[in-house]
């Protein structure tokens, strides 16, 4: 096969119009092409009375020697990769036989799904334990805090199966570098599970939370069909360490594990978790990570800057946006989990707090954008000792959130409703009483205050200057993006682990063998695509641990 990319079309070229743009691009005649497929679909936007498609197909031609040997110098007509995934071995018949424990996943997120998946399509019989419910009673649950204002700390936006990525956009896209095509095997898993096909070849693919929940299922019954068992509610309360060796781990329930092998996929919100391994003397360190606030515009006004007359058009869909400002304090602002056409939903995981993110169906036709507009901290900005130098506590980054998330629950008035201000207001550095045309979609309701009160602001001084500079500077880039009426949410604080457990090549806890820290929650991955290859690649490790030189990963 014969791979072509940066293939430009019209936006609204004719359906047939595909196949003699490959054959006049390869210079062959229609009759050499055999067969083709759409490997990869984008499109360029930068000029909106013009957009672009942009196609890398993957060809059979009569002689694909001769081609190669004409194009030799065309850097987009190569041979198309090898992107099979193949397994790093399996477990001979009677591995089991000798009672060893089986190897565990703590955690049933995007990590702990693959890791999980991995090492039972490995013959490797699992055994997942999840804090949280199964996903369509964490469902339930999760509602019960946008409807009603009633949070589980055990289930909700962060506990649960599926992690905290079933509540999002459903974003399976990552800059990752990927040399094995790990991301084409998550994707052709999630395709298994019921995702639309067109994941395969779309620039961004997403799918939603609606779509994900009955994939998670799907893939949790392969889990279990392969011999992997799924435990809900079983939360790790300790772990048994010998000789800085991994021998156990003890449940909330009072049971005792022995375990030998455990894959680490906490979320980013496990904060006592955290804090049983920091007590345990496992190797952790304090890491950056970002705040801020949601913002919203009517989808409309991003489609139209993003778009032009083009807006609305079905191939596009709902557009997305990227920005970044170095703002003069040296701070950086961007936007973080960008949702087309979605909605601002409650996070919280712990009481007296207010959580912010975002969600989208897979439809994307919510009224609205939203976006975190966050500010990126590092761990000297939020070290609880008052010193200036020297180790930061990795545990102080869970206390600064801690601090930012309780002020937002009393700045929205209690019951998790959430602060407010529109976006006019918070530049002129003035109280908001009332909204404009934005409804802002977070629920269980957002009351208008001044997220920069110098009594009580919603977040540093630092990160309000640095917001306020940039909103600005963001209109110049998508006209409407400083719009009067928009909506500021507060707070975004969960955008990525504060600190990270650190781990070796090997994939194991660099002072706890057999603890192999894993995805976002351990400081390794930021997204469903990230972690999910994280937890592949974890559960490789794991494999090759248990089963030595049968075990050898792929090469390329």
């Amino acid at each position: 096969m014969i791979r072509l990319t940066e293939l430009r079309l019209p936006l609204d070229h004719a359906e047939g119009a595909l196949r003699p743009a490959i054959v006049a691009r390869l210079g062959i005649g229609d009759a050499e092409l055999s067969t083709f497929t759409v490997f990869k679909r984008a499109y360029d936007a930068r000029k909106k009375s013009a957009i672009q498609l942009i196609y890398s197909v993957d060809c059979s031609v009569a002689d694909e020697a001769a081609l190669l040997r004409r194009h030799a110098g065309d850097a987009h007509v190569r041979p198309t990769p090898d992107m099979a995934y193949r397994f790093v071995g399996h477990a001979p018949a009677d591995f089991h036989a000798a009672g060893r424990p089986r190897p565990v996943v703590v955690g049933f997120g995007p990590c702990g799904l693959f890791a999980a998946l991995i090492l039972a399509q490995m013959g490797l019989r699992p055994v997942v334990l999840e804090r949280g419910k199964a996903v369509r009673e964490r469902t339930q649950d999760t509602w019960g805090l946008w409807r009603r204002g009633v949070l589980d700390p055990e289930s909700n936006v962060q506990f649960g199966e599926g992690g905290a990525g079933t509540f999002s956009d459903g974003k399976l896209w990552s800059q990752i570098s990927d040399p094995r095509h790990l991301t084409r095997k998550v994707l052709a898993e999630f395709v298994k599970a019921g995702a639309p096909e067109e994941i395969l070849y779309v620039s961004k693919p997403h799918i939603g939370t609606f779509r994900l929940v009955g994939m998670v299922e799907k893939m949790r019954a392969d889990i279990v069909a392969l011999g992997g068992e799924v435990r809900f509610q079983q939360r790790v309360t300790d772990l048994r360490i010998v000789d800085g060796v991994l021998r156990g781990l003890t449940l909330a329930s009072g049971e005792q594990l022995d375990a030998e092998h455990v894959v680490l996929a906490l979320g980013h919100s496990a904060r006592d978790t955290f804090a049983m391994l920091h007590r345990r003397g496992v190797d952790m360190q304090a890491k950056p990570f970002s705040i801020g606030y949601r913002i919203e515009h009517p989808q409309g006004v991003i489609d139209r800057a993003r778009f032009g007359a083009a807006a609305g058009h079905p191939i596009l869909g709902a557009a997305d946006y990227r920005l970044v400002h170095h703002a003069r304090n040296g701070r950086a602002v961007y936007s973080f989990c960008m949702c087309p056409g979605g909605t601002v939903v409650a996070a919280a995981s712990e009481v007296d707090g207010v959580v912010t993110n975002g969600m989208s169906q897979y439809s994307r036709n919510e009224r609205n954008a939203n976006a975190g507009i966050v500010v990126g901290i590092e761990p000297q900005d939020y070290r609880q000792d008052g010193r200036s130098e020297g180790p930061v506590n990795p545990l102080d980054g869970v206390a600064f959130q801690r601090f930012w998330e309780a002020r937002a629950y009393g700045l929205g008035g209690g019951a998790y409703v959430a602060p407010g201000q529109l976006v006019g207001d918070f530049i002129k550095n003035q109280r908001s009483s009332a909204l404009g045309q934005v409804l802002p979609s977070y629920k269980p309701g957002v009351a208008m205050t001044d997220l920069a009160d110098p009594a009580q602001p919603s977040l540093p001084d630092y990160a309000l200057a640095a917001i306020r500079e940039a909103l600005p500077a963001f209109e110049r880039q998508i006209k409407g993006f400083a719009m009067a009426d928009a909506v500021l949410t507060g707070v975004e604080t969960r955008t990525s682990s504060p600190l990270r457990i650190r781990r070796g090549a090997d994939y194991q806890s660099l002072n706890v063998r057999g603890l192999y820290p894993a995805g976002e929650g351990a400081g390794y991955a930021g997204g469903i695509m990230s972690a999910a290859v994280d937890g592949i690649e974890v559960a490789e490790a794991l494999s090759l641990r248990l089963l030595g030189s049968g075990g050898r990963p792929p090469s390329g």
